[in-house]
């Protein structure tokens, strides 16, 4: 096991606190140059560094330093070298999002969780709904509705009531928010490889926005989403502990 580790922390005392003490124990390196990245933080801070290290080939590990950890593992500075070389890899491919404006700007974006529309004002949303170039709602009235992966299924979606999703299942989740007409319409699964696009009916009236993992955009005409398989974020779980079963045991909480 190599020991060239980049750590990585969020912008809270308690996570440079702990990355000072890991870098004191186990030196520290770019993350270019990096084996491995150890992030510390909470679930947003994890979602921030896979869209930054992307491009990149080290494998992630994130630590638990925040409030909410379901991608990350639990903090402990001791026998760090051995927890790493133990570790298990999970694969996820992120959502792309293409959102057309209604000043004609267009805006692209990736989500590992999930991309979501939702009203932006105080009249319910009005979206139809296609699937690979088929319409599939005509009208769907709504706070929102968000297309989620596997891994973002116990995240938003699953505040709204949308299923959770087995890891390895192939499958996206399609769920509505306070759906209106169709009445408490609980949305739809579709596989990993459909292409979903809405279309934002009545968009002067009553506009939505449009968010992939906090990345924002407002006043949508439209919104394409697809899987990007091209792009593959390597995450790393201790043994036993991986996001297929933390997928599972969230369902017996």
């Amino acid at each position: 096991m190599s020991r060239n580790i980049a750590f990585v922390a969020s912008n809270t005392d308690v996570s440079r606190e702990a990355r000072a003490e890991l870098v004191s124990r186990y030196g520290d390196v770019a993350p270019d140059r990096a084996d491995i990245i150890v992030a510390l933080g909470g679930d947003g801070f994890m979602l921030q560094t896979l869209h930054e290290t992307q491009s990149l080939p080290a494998p992630v590990y994130g630590m638990n330093c925040g409030t909410v950890g379901f991608l990350m593992n639990k903090y402990s500075p001791d026998g760090l070298i051995d927890r790493l070389f133990a570790a298990e890899e999970e694969v996820i491919n992120p959502l792309s999002m293409r959102a057309e404006c209604r000043d004609g700007s267009v805006h692209e974006a990736l989500a590992i969780n999930e991309v979501s529309l939702l009203r932006a004002g105080p009249q319910a949303a009005k979206l139809r709904i296609s699937v690979d170039g088929k319409v599939r709602l005509e009208e769907l009235v709504c706070d929102g509705a968000l297309l989620c992966t596997p891994a973002g299924s116990t995240a938003y979606n699953y505040s709204a009531h949308g299923p959770i999703l087995p890891i390895g299942s192939d499958v996206l989740a399609l769920t509505a928010m306070s759906a209106f007409r169709p009445r408490r319409w609980r949305g739809a699964l579709l596989p990993k490889t459909a292409v979903v696009r809405f279309d934002v009916l009545q968009g002067e009236k009553r506009p939505v926005m449009a968010d992939a993992d906090s990345r924002s955009v407002r006043d949508v005409t439209s919104v394409e989403i697809r899987s990007e398989e091209a792009i593959r974020h390597r995450i790393l779980f201790d043994p036993g502990h991986g996001l297929e079963e933390r997928l599972i045991r969230e369902q017996f909480v």
